[in-house]
């Protein structure tokens, strides 16, 4: 478990950290990316008033990593804060993708040695965390089902999950796929459309295309997921956003997506595309005050 320390370089502001969460979540659920809430799109229990407010809700808890604050007692206030704010759950697996990367800062080397020292005390924590948030499609799980008491450390719970969910991956693999794919495909688009906008939808349709989505694979089976990997690597392969040939099919995708309420909301790449923001707004690359909005006629 992480013990009391100072900030973690000198130069890093609370408020800064604050801000960069904020500002992290309010760009994606901002984005019009294919199948989420974004400011033009709500489902019907969840609206993109839902995500702005946790994301004011969940800064100053979230904060608290910096301060070393324990891990569990971290996740289990932020997601008490949102369920109080909008009374469902909006945020878990952002959560979950933040606080490894705030408590080790700029040094993503030290993931796996941070998260293999935290306990069954944690475990215990993140377990209850998840069953206040209550994730769509949860199920039950054939080992440390969280509806259970655990009896192993975070490490080995994530482990256990890294197959079927793509957020316990990360914990498994020291955060691989965001380091290595998501913040280099989110950077690459900013330099290429100089918008925010369009740099994180086309992080999310590359996400979507590389990986099947955890959260769409729970609420329907495998193969959908897969589907839906097809359908996003067919929007890339006539152009993406580059082309109205690719922009045509990413609005045909956003309708397929919400066809059948929101079982097929791609919600676990967003968490992961969210992570990404963290990172490139932690690291500089990117500022709070970059251009946004994409102004093209023929997207969402």
């Amino acid at each position: 478990m992480a013990g009391k320390r100072k900030y973690i370089h000198e130069h890093a502001e609370p408020k800064d950290v604050q801000l960069h969460i904020q500002t992290a979540c309010l760009w994606e659920a901002t984005a019009r990316k294919v199948g989420n809430v974004h400011r033009y799109a709500d489902f019907a229990g969840t609206t993109y008033l839902d995500f702005t407010l946790s994301a004011a809700a969940v800064a100053k808890p979230l904060d608290r990593a910096m301060y070393g604050w324990p891990f569990g007692r971290v996740l289990l206030d932020a997601v008490k804060e949102t369920r109080r704010v909008c009374g469902q759950n909006t945020n878990l697996g952002i959560l979950l993708l933040l606080l490894p990367l705030l408590y080790c800062d700029e040094n993503h080397y030290a993931i796996p040695r941070f998260i293999a020292k935290l306990d069954l005390d944690t475990t215990k924590d993140v377990f209850e965390a998840i069953r206040i948030a209550h994730p769509g499609g949860l199920g039950d799980a054939a080992e440390q089902d969280v509806n259970q008491e655990p009896t192993v450390t975070l490490s080995e719970a994530m482990k256990l999950a890294a197959d079927r969910d793509r957020i316990a991956k990360q914990y498994a693999t020291g955060f691989a796929d965001v380091f290595e794919f998501g913040v280099p495909a989110f950077l690459a688009a900013f330099a290429k459309f100089g918008r925010i906008e369009s740099a994180v939808i086309e992080c999310q349709l590359k996400w979507l295309a590389a990986f099947p989505d955890s959260l769409i694979a729970r609420k329907n089976d495998g193969a959908v997921a897969d589907d839906v990997q097809r359908r996003a690597a067919a929007v890339l392969n006539v152009g993406g956003l580059d082309t109205p040939e690719g922009r045509r099919a990413g609005v045909e995708l956003d309708a397929h997506l919400r066809s059948d309420g929101n079982k097929l909301n791609p919600g676990t790449t967003a968490d992961l595309v969210t992570a990404c923001l963290f990172v490139a707004l932690r690291d500089d690359k990117v500022k709070p005050a970059d251009p946004f909005r994409w102004a093209v006629p023929d997207w969402l």
